[in-house]
C-alpha cells in the first residue's frame, strides 16, 4: 500500500524492498558505515595526500588495527588507493579515489542536516 501512495505522490522510496540486498542504501551503508570510514574520509578530503602516521594522529581515538583495518576495506572497494614508494624507510601514502570523492557532496549534504537539525 506504502508503495502504492509514494508512486502516486511522485515519491522515489529510499528502499523498495526494505534493505534487501538490492537496496542502494544499505550497500552504502555497508561501504561507509561505522564509526571510523567517514572520519578517514574527512581527514582524506581536507588534507588530500596523506601518510599512516599523520591519519592516525588526525583521528582521535582510532586504533592502528582499526585504521589498518578500515584503510584495507576501503582500499578493497575503491574508496582509498595506496600507494607505496620504495625508499628506505618505505613510504605509503593514501588518497581518496574518484569514487570516494563522488560522495563528499552526499556527506557534505548529511552534514548540513545534521547541523540544522540536531
Amino acid at each position: 500500500m506504502a508503495d502504492k501512495n509514494n508512486e502516486k505522490l511522485g515519491h522515489e522510496p529510499l528502499c523498495e524492498d526494505i534493505a534487501g540486498e538490492g537496496c542502494g542504501l544499505k550497500k552504502v551503508i555497508n561501504l561507509i558505515g561505522g564509526k571510523w570510514k567517514i572520519m578517514i574520509l574527512c581527514v582524506m578530503d581536507n588534507e588530500g595526500t596523506i601518510r599512516y602516521g599523520e591519519l592516525k594522529r588526525r583521528i582521535f581515538g582510532i586504533t592502528n588495527t582499526m585504521l589498518a583495518n578500515s584503510l584495507k576495506e576501503m582500499e578493497d572497494d575503491g574508496l582509498v588507493k595506496r600507494t607505496q614508494y620504495m625508499e628506505m624507510p618505505v613510504r605509503v601514502e593514501y588518497s581518496l579515489t574518484e569514487k570516494a570523492e563522488s560522495i563528499v557532496p552526499i556527506l557534505l549534504e548529511l552534514k548540513r542536516w545534521g547541523e540544522e537539525n540536531m
